[in-house]
């Protein structure tokens, strides 16, 4: 399948200021990541929170500069575009914010936020745009009486319906969904996950999926890359990754993760009995693998050397064991 995304070695690096840090002191959001959104595919990227995951969002939609590397789309580096080309790549890459009452204005009726699109781009006659408002609605599940209301008058699940309508109003080829369930309760994240499902396999839209809920990434994605204080750790087909995963790290996220069973593997059992530690700090990575001072299979070269993200049996893995 060919190619709709490519991220290579992108980075971003916030300067830091204060709170007694040396001058010229970086925090690595992003360090490195690299990775190919495939046409009519769901990507994941998963990882604790902190990890790096909203601030690639962030930089495949061009709201964040890159620090480095480099963002294709359809072949073309999105830091080159301006103009019309730009605004034709608005068109094409629309996102979904994790709050859905955030990314609403609350003083805008609902039919006035899902024509503003039509108006920006010009795409849509303005005797038609009431029509595409109400046939936008119809395909998120609401209905049009929705229309005269403001954001404050619908529930959390009506709310990222709505913006799921308004990420889809200028038909795009790829949506970016950040965290898009988290600020909902467990009855409405089924919903949307479904809806998503439908409006997938209905348009062929390619989408990035970036979350920490597991059981939703391996229902909803086709490929998942693990990320870890800024990097991707291991990349895989999802089905491929939750039925063995490799890199320690993610044999850790996928055991912490809650299991529906009235008994536990052995194996689940030890990996929670491992002393992990906490998070280290984005601001003071530590030398060597990333991940090392929590790893159990950790030995010599571990804390000297990064490892390189490398093909290793089908997937790409960031591990000194392979």
């Amino acid at each position: 399948m060919e190619e709709i995304l490519r991220a290579e070695a992108i980075r971003k690096y916030f300067p830091v200021k204060g709170g007694g840090r040396t001058p010229g002191a970086w925090l690595k959001a992003v360090d490195g990541v690299s990775f190919g959104v495939k046409q009519d595919t769901v990507f994941a990227l998963v990882g604790e929170s902190g990890c790096g995951k909203s601030t690639v969002a962030r930089m495949i939609l061009k709201l964040l500069p890159l620090t480095g590397g480099k963002i294709f789309f359809r072949g073309k580096d999105i830091s080159t575009i301006h103009g019309e080309e730009l605004k034709r790549f608005r068109r094409s890459v629309q996102i979904i914010f994790q709050d859905p009452f955030a990314s609403l204005n609350p003083r805008m009726r609902i039919v006035d936020t899902l024509s503003e699109p039509f108006l920006i781009h010009k795409i849509v006659p303005s005797r038609e745009i009431r029509d595409r408002v109400v046939q936008l609605l119809g395909k998120v599940g609401l209905t049009a009486d929705a229309m005269g209301g403001y954001p404050h008058e619908f529930s959390g699940g009506q709310r990222q319906r709505i913006c799921i309508a308004r990420a889809l109003a200028l038909s795009p080829e790829l949506i970016v969904a950040d965290e898009p369930l988290s600020a909902l309760d467990v009855s409405i994240q089924a919903q949307i996950v479904n809806l998503l499902q439908d409006i997938r396999r209905e348009t062929g839209i390619s989408l990035v999926f970036i979350s920490h809920d597991l059981k939703v990434v391996h229902y909803l994605s086709d490929e998942v890359a693990v990320m870890y204080l800024g990097r991707i750790v291991e990349r895989a087909k999802t089905e491929e990754l939750f039925r063995e995963p490799k890199h320690p790290y993610t044999e850790l996220l996928l055991s912490s993760a809650p299991k529906l069973r009235y008994r536990i593997p052995e194996q689940v059992v030890q990996a929670r009995m491992i002393e992990t530690g906490d998070v280290p700090s984005p601001l003071s990575v530590p030398p060597g693998c990333p991940f090392h001072p929590r790893c159990p299979k950790r030995f010599g070269i571990c804390d000297k050397q990064v490892p390189e993200l490398k093909e290793s049996g089908g997937r790409h893995i960031s591990c000194h064991l392979y």
